[in-house]
């Protein structure tokens, strides 16, 4: 099989690359340049092109981060640890967000034919286990999962009104259940916002 110098593939392919025709850049070097390394840190397309060694010794004293400030270089590392693409914590984030609190669509009832025969105790939503201090803090407020932060303050000004000692007169236990809302309140919410 033989192949012609002058074919129609050939031509659109262009001029062979010959990197061994150029010359290292380097001061006072004759030698050939086929090693390139980029020209500066905006110019990552433009090259420079070295002898073997030469392009070693380019590399070794190349610092990316030069003329940078300590916040600028803490940026681009932190971006680039998550391939420059938004991330949240495992667990976290809209999507899962919406589908633990029960905001989702199922147009083809791909999660109702899953459900399980056994029932679930309240406030827990099948497949999740809450940790015993949210299983309190929604016991102390009478609600059940799936819930919204409106539906959790609302039961909170209704509970603050009900127990508050201004609003009970001097009846004993008030402090301690309105302490106990308090907390119970700044779980949920930390729960929802987690």
């Amino acid at each position: 099989m033989s192949v012609k110098l002058q074919s129609p593939v050939l031509e659109r392919l262009g001029p062979p690359h010959d990197t061994d025709r150029r010359r290292c850049e380097w001061p006072g070097c004759r030698e050939n340049g086929p090693h390139r390394a980029p020209r500066s840190r905006k110019e990552f397309n433009e090259f420079r092109w070295f002898c073997k060694a030469h392009a070693a010794k380019y590399n070794k004293a190349w610092n990316f981060f030069a003329d940078m400030t300590d916040d600028e270089v803490e940026a681009i590392v932190r971006h680039d640890t998550v391939w420059n693409r938004p991330s949240w914590p495992i667990g976290t984030g809209p999507a899962v967000d919406a589908f633990m609190r029960g905001h989702f669509k199922d147009p083809f009832g791909a999660f109702e034919g899953n459900k399980s025969e056994q029932e679930h105790p309240p406030g827990e939503t099948p497949g999740t286990e809450l940790e015993t201090n949210v299983q309190r803090a929604l016991a102390v407020f009478n609600l059940e999962i799936p819930l919204q932060a409106a539906d959790v303050k609302r039961r909170y000004k209704e509970l603050v009104k009900r127990h508050h000692p201004d609003a009970q007169g001097t009846v004993e236990n008030s402090d301690d259940r309105i302490k106990e809302i308090n907390h119970a309140y700044a779980v949920i919410l930390e729960f929802l916002n987690a």
